[in-house]
């Protein structure tokens, strides 16, 4: 009756964690044996029978008869007068099989057997649910929300695995409530102890990339090709896409009648501005398309260092800039080269680079996020339009303009 509680547990564990019935016993036969080592000193010479099925347990140590006082070492032989006490016809040089029974192991034993078991069955259950997610890295997952903490929210699916979602990988503009679902994509699966780390994330430009796959069939089906993703999260992406079909439009495909297909998409990631640009091999049209929606008027391109020099009419310079700066940050992040700005037209002008030794290099950047690069870009400004749109003081730009106009009254 001792092993009725133990073997009962195997059952539940089998129930509860799908565990195979060769895994188990291999479990079973594990934690026993390691019973036996503390009690016995060695497991050797015991034999474990385990049916989990049936609630069967079986253990038998295997002893060799000795005379009686040439017992050396207890666990391996058997004096002749204790194997004649379990059948009387037993010999010296014999071997012999006597049950052990788990009471025999004492209580603390057992005890510990059970929580030995519990932690292998974790420990088990645990190693599966890292693979299982291992193969999920980079795919598209949804959760409900469990915990919402400062620092992360945390996820279980539906079989109750722990997903979290970091608050550097939510969108500025998410907002989650307790129930809520969630779509991300699993970004790393990691084992920390014992215990499976899964992060999503919703961030990556990997989670952009899986949405058009699963919204627009056509990427699905392998017949649009996305070729890279790069994001500002919540603010803008640029999408360049491809199709080996010419009879397919790659980029109206993937946009749809009137954004009707894109819209899912823009919705999901907080309003995030997506622009969807036809990939191409040549560099010069990949990195006009790539400042959409500003008109390039020519490019020059400096392969060894990767730079390229853009002129556009000065109405379009705040376009290709965008605001904070974002839609030149992605071009060059999209096509792999450092883009720099030029008005059509602008002669004798300064780049503000130029005045690094009187003006402060974090005002240079203020202009810049703004689209105004050069000295008569900002010259042509109102000042109170400049305050306003730089969030500047009215001092700084006002010593700004004076330096600028001096360079040019010089």
């Amino acid at each position: 009756m001792e092993n009725i509680a133990l073997i009962e547990s195997f059952s539940e564990f089998k129930d509860d964690k799908f565990i195979d019935r060769v895994t188990l016993m291999s479990i079973l036969e594990d934690v026993f044996r390691n019973a036996l080592k503390k009690k016995f000193g060695s497991d050797d010479n015991f034999d474990i029978i385990i049916n989990p099925d049936k609630g069967d347990l079986e253990i038998w140590r295997n002893r060799i008869v000795v005379g009686d006082g040439e017992v050396e070492d207890d666990n391996q032989e058997i004096s002749l007068t204790a194997a004649q006490k379990i059948e009387p016809d037993f010999e010296v040089g014999e071997d012999v099989s006597e049950e052990v029974k788990l009471i025999d192991l004492g209580r603390r034993s057992i005890l510990a057997l059970r929580q030995n078991l519990i932690s292998k069955i974790h420990e088990h259950d645990n190693t599966n649910i890292y693979k299982q997610f291992k193969e999920l890295e980079g795919e598209i997952y949804t959760a409900e929300v469990h915990h919402i903490r400062h620092r992360a929210i945390i996820m279980l699916d539906d079989e109750g695995n722990e997903i979290i979602l970091p608050k550097d990988r939510q969108i500025p503009s998410d907002f989650f409530r307790k129930g809520e679902n969630v779509r991300g994509v699993i970004e790393s699966v990691e084992l920390k102890g014992n215990k499976p780390a899964i992060i999503m994330s919703r961030t990556s430009p990997l989670f952009l990339e899986k949405l058009f796959e699963s919204e627009i069939p056509e990427v699905f089906d392998g017949l649009i090709t996305v070729k890279k993703v790069v994001r500002i999260p919540g603010e803008k992406a640029k999408v360049a896409v491809d199709s080996y079909d010419d009879r397919i439009d790659p980029v109206g495909a993937c946009v749809g009648m009137k954004g009707s297909r894109i819209h899912g998409i823009v919705r999901e990631l907080g309003n995030e501005n997506i622009d969807v640009i036809n990939y191409t091999n040549n560099l010069q049209l990949y990195i006009t398309r790539s400042l959409s929606p500003a008109k390039v008027t020519s490019i020059k391109i400096n392969e060894e260092t990767s730079r390229a020099e853009v002129m556009l009419r000065p109405e379009e310079v705040s376009k290709a800039i965008g605001r904070g700066g974002h839609n030149i940050r992605l071009a060059g992040q999209l096509t792999g080269y450092e883009i720099d700005v030029f008005r059509e037209g602008v002669e004798e002008d300064v780049e503000l680079t130029e005045f690094t030794d009187e003006i402060d290099s974090w005002i240079i950047e203020e202009f810049s996020k703004i689209g105004l690069d050069t000295a008569k870009s900002i010259l042509e400004q109102d000042l109170a339009d400049l305050v306003k749109r730089t969030d500047l003081e009215e001092e700084t730009v006002s010593e700004v303009l004076k330096i600028l106009k001096s360079e040019f009254e010089d």
